[in-house]
């Protein structure tokens, strides 16, 4: 594999870099018709943001503050100037957060990462991510078919009825998140069912660990990795180097100071901020409140844009489970429904290669009615499974964390 998407992908960073900034100012007058943005952006000389010195001076827009913005100006928080009749779809992120898909093709920016990865056109893929409100199925299902692909509208579960169409179509790509492909492969081998036509997968949404990478490679599947949001569609991707991840073309990638603005030096860790060039629905500077750092240099494949080393943690408590981004405004709501409940922390670990959470719960009043109640409440707050562990007051420490990521 060293064709690559287009020329865009292998031009001089210098010319890529020109060609970008040449086209923000336009981009931000017309983030500045909505209201969010003209007061966020107040006074700026749109005509003289050319350079990332000039757009560093501009505020961040955090995403975690965009729950809070869209509940108090629905649905998008004053930050889409277009009607949402304009759009293809909606959608809508635990949060909750809106989001709107472009009518353009490829509106997610996807099908340079599914290049990267070995999909080419005419081959059919099995799109395991969820097609239900959020725009995970949506963002690898535009995707493939903007490079060409027939997909399978799968979505995650209902692994019987997935091996009926697996067998009968013989997808060659998988999609989704990696946890769910080793569920397919291992519930294939145990039912005996016949996947083998799967030997290339774009996964992402979950932690991917070294092991759980060997394992899949082993079962002869050679599966590439990318970082996205259901913001901005694919952010960055791995390619056949494997040497870090290279960002998508058409955005702007920043690497900053948590809590700040500031960029870091090139190579610290910081968090990543992203600004887009689409008029029609831009993003200026949103922080995404995810960590990494820049690597030195092209990629090995030939491609040019900047590369970093992939998710690398979260710079706030917000983190991601199965694909889902649970949120401490999530936690804050469990706590509001149960007055029997006092602190409460989300622990987020990894029982064998699958994501998992326990939620502990101080209370004073423990019993197998309460626990399971709260059970429900989490389910139906962040729309994910887990454990509820009540303990004692004052058994969980005063720190403010009520997320704790320990994978």
């Amino acid at each position: 594999m060293t064709a690559h998407y287009d020329a865009l992908e292998t031009r001089e960073q210098a010319a890529r870099e020109a060609e970008l900034f040449s086209r923000l100012p336009s981009v931000l007058r017309s983030a500045m018709s909505a209201p969010g943005y003209a007061e966020r952006l107040r006074g700026v000389d749109t005509a003289a943001v050319t350079s990332r010195t000039a757009l560093a001076g501009l505020p961040v827009l955090r995403k975690s503050e965009l729950p809070a913005l869209h509940k108090a100006s629905t649905p998008f928080g004053g930050f889409v100037a277009a009607a949402p009749g304009s759009f293809a779809r909606l959608f809508t992120s635990p949060g909750p957060i809106f989001e709107p898909e472009g009518r353009q093709a490829d509106p997610w920016r996807g099908a340079r990462a599914l290049f990267a990865a070995g999909f080419r056109a005419g081959d059919v893929v099995l799109n395991t991510f969820s097609y239900h409100l959020t725009p995970g199925g949506f963002i690898f299902d535009s995707s493939a078919r903007a490079l060409g692909c027939a997909v399978i509208p799968a979505g995650p579960g209902n692994t019987e009825q997935q091996f009926e169409l697996i067998e009968a179509y013989r997808p060659v790509g998988y999609s989704g998140t990696p946890d769910f492909l080793k569920i397919l492969l291992d519930a294939a081998a145990s039912a005996g069912r016949d996947i083998s036509s799967i030997k290339r997968a774009l996964v992402s949404g979950a932690a991917f660990p070294p092991s759980l990478q060997a394992e899949i490679k082993a079962r002869g599947i050679d599966a590439y990795q990318a970082f996205g949001t259901a913001d901005l569609g694919l952010i960055a991707f791995e390619t056949e180097a494997r040497d870090g991840m290279v960002v998508n073309e058409d955005l702007i990638m920043e690497i900053v100071k948590p809590g700040t603005g500031d960029p870091v030096t090139p190579g610290d860790v910081g968090e990543i901020v992203v600004t887009s060039l689409d008029p029609h629905h831009p993003w200026i500077r949103l922080a995404l409140g995810d960590l990494t750092a820049a690597l030195p240099g092209p990629s090995k494949c030939g491609r040019t844009n900047m590369r970093i080393k992939g998710w690398m943690g979260r710079a706030d408590q917000t983190t991601k489970v199965k694909g889902m981004f649970v949120r401490p405004e999530q936690i804050a709501e469990i706590g509001k429904r149960h007055a029997a409940v006092g602190r409460l922390r989300l622990v987020v670990t990894r029982q064998g290669e699958t994501d998992a959470m326990t939620l502990k719960a101080e209370s004073a009043a423990a019993n197998e009615s309460l626990r399971e109640e709260i059970a429900g409440t989490l389910r139906a707050v962040t729309k994910l499974g887990g454990n509820v562990e009540l303990v004692s007051p004052g058994a969980l420490p005063n720190d403010g964390k009520v997320i704790a990521d320990e994978r």
